[in-house]
């Protein structure tokens, strides 16, 4: 039986000296997909003494961060949905501090701080601003996680004090057993190891009741303040694959093989459409709809394969999460499915490569056209914390009213998903080796940096023929390979295209990531629209614009040369 992730919890709060409780405190523990994808996340405020609203802002942040990250993309990492969550609370909170009295006073606007942990997969990531805290108990210490963003009697750093705010990130690998105390400055100041594991001890099963305890605890010792504590103990986490891929497919069966005019769950199959060493793709119609579709299942050498299986599910949950007229579509039907394959849109028309064998020697407009149709397909995905991760000219189709579409999402890097997936390594980078990334051949964490450089290469491709680095690019496999690579000038294969190509494009394939343009956008941008830095280009010697010419006029001066000399030599004679 699978493992999964659980966890048990206990949390109390008690109101100070004064009539309202100013911290607020929060947990939601979800099941299913959820569960997986996102995880649990454990949240506490605490407001400010001289504010009459802080306790709006502190619940107005639990509260927004519980319900908002759980409606996140679940593409996203925890570190970038959280991010943007307490953003958009930040902003709001301060803009409510600015429309009211406050705005003179800040100390008594929305303000609050905020701690929250969120457990996702095998990991823990902590987010945090403010003096509260999150701890670590260990059997004869406590471990405190949180850096205190105060200075002397005021919060230096927290959420609403300012229209933007900077989060404490971290995170680490969890382990079973492990306890973790998130408290408000009116529960720890009384807090040590000896007294949570007494709290503990008392009913271990009664996280609640010792949390109650401990606050308690505190204010015997003298807190007037308002004290909110959090007990959380991790019982069990989910195997490596946290991702829980295997879930999508269990139960359902593997394919038969497909024949034209059967009918397969739903669907009437057409014709076969493309076989591979890994999948086979077929046109079939849905006989609900009679809408066309096209089918693919894995082939025979790869259903033994649990990894390849895991992922082949993965595309269709990316195409159904990407709104572009770019990227290829999922099929649209929810209807209860018995065997395992992956159903998308039908698109006619030719693909990039078909294309390019077509337009040997294409106008700089047409290129740029379907450029610019990739590089918006590509920040679709990008903006889902996604890398298409191999495109080539065989994974991109051209409608026949011209529309580009990125297709074969079966290789695209979910950052959430892989972040709940961590420690699950590929032997060899997915993709093909001949438009890789250098960073991805050498086994690093690649970024959107790295598609831009595979789109790079397509378009220097789709100009000349050819690949800007040869072979030499798909060999890397160590640092110093990198001192292989030389890119062959654009202009010496197509020398009537403008100079400044070469620029735009030896930006866009450097070796190094930080070097080329940050977005796929700026690259396109560049292609129809060259800044200073890119037409301000020498003009290449003449060996390089026309090597005959050069050669023939080196020869002829050669020639009059000799026959100067001649002559001299002759005259002196």
């Amino acid at each position: 039986m699978r493992k999964c992730l659980r966890v048990s919890l206990g949390q109390h709060s008690l109101a100070g000296a004064h009539p309202i409780n100013q911290d607020f405190h929060g947990a939601l523990l979800p099941s299913g997909n959820l569960l997986a994808s996102k995880g649990i996340a454990v949240a506490l405020a605490d407001g400010i003494s001289s504010s009459a609203v802080s306790h709006l802002a502190s619940e107005t942040a639990v509260r927004s961060f519980l319900e908002d990250y759980y409606a996140t993309s679940e593409a996203w990492t925890v570190r970038r949905a959280a991010q943007r969550v307490l953003d958009a609370t930040n902003s709001w909170l301060h803009g409510q501090t600015m429309r009211s009295d406050a705005r003179f006073d800040k100390d008594r606007g929305y303000v609050c701080t905020f701690s929250a942990l969120v457990l996702k997969g095998r990991d823990l990531h902590m987010i945090h601003v403010g003096d509260s805290r999150i701890y670590r108990l260990h059997p004869n210490s406590l471990e405190q996680l949180t850096e205190d963003h105060r200075t002397e009697s005021y919060l230096a750093r927290a959420l609403g004090a300012g229209p933007h705010v900077e989060l404490d990130y971290r995170t680490w690998e969890a382990a079973v057993g492990d306890i973790y105390v998130l408290a408000t400055d009116g529960a720890y100041g009384s807090l040590s190891a000896a007294r949570i594991h007494q709290a503990i001890g008392r009913d271990s099963a009664d996280l609640d009741g010792a949390a109650a305890w401990l606050v308690e605890q505190a204010r015997a010792a003298g807190s007037d303040d308002d004290a909110t504590l959090q007990l959380l103990r991790i019982e069990e986490l989910p195997e490596d694959d946290a991702l829980q891929a295997q879930q999508r497919r269990e139960g359902l069966s593997l394919p038969p093989a497909l024949r034209p005019r059967m009918d397969f769950d739903g669907f009437t199959i057409v014709r076969e459409l493309q076989v591979s060493a890994r999948s086979h793709v077929h046109l079939a119609i849905d006989n609900d709809s009679g809408r066309q579709v096209v089918l693919k299942t894995p082939a025979v050498d790869m259903r033994q394969d649990s990894g390849y299986l895991d992922s082949f599910v993965l595309e269709e949950w990316v195409a159904r999460r990407v709104d572009s007229p770019h990227v290829i579509e999922a099929w649209p039907g929810e209807r209860r499915r018995a065997y395992l394959y992956v159903a998308m849109e039908y698109i006619e028309g030719q693909t990039l490569a078909q294309w390019m064998t077509d337009h040997p020697r294409p106008q700089l407009d047409a290129v740029r056209d379907i450029v610019e149709q990739l590089a918006l397909g590509l920040q679709a995905l990008h903006r889902r914390d996604m890398l298409h991760c191999d495109l080539r000219p065989e994974n991109v189709m051209i409608d026949r009213n011209g529309t580009v579409k990125l297709i074969d999402l079966a290789n695209v890097h979910i950052a959430g998903l892989a972040e709940a997936a961590r420690g699950r390594e590929q032997a060899m980078p997915r993709g093909t080796l001949q438009y890789l990334a250098p960073e991805c051949l050498l086994g690093r964490e690649a970024g959107p940096q790295a598609d831009l450089f595979s789109l790079a290469a397509i378009t220097y491709q789709l100009l000349c023929g050819q690949l800007p680095y040869g072979l030499a690019a798909a060999r890397i496999r160590r640092l110093q390979d990198l001192r292989t690579l030389r890119y062959v000038p654009l202009r010496h294969r197509r020398p009537e295209l403008p100079p400044w190509l070469d620029s735009v494009l030896g930006k866009a394939l450097s070796p190094t990531p930080a070097k080329r343009q940050e977005e796929v956008s700026e690259f396109a941008y560049d292609l129809r629209a060259p800044g200073r830095q890119f037409q301000l280009v020498a003009r290449p010697p003449l060996i390089e614009r026309d090597p005959v010419l050069f050669w023939k006029c080196l020869s002829l001066v050669l020639a009059v040369t000799v026959l100067v000399l001649v002559f001299w030599r002759n005259r002196g004679g």
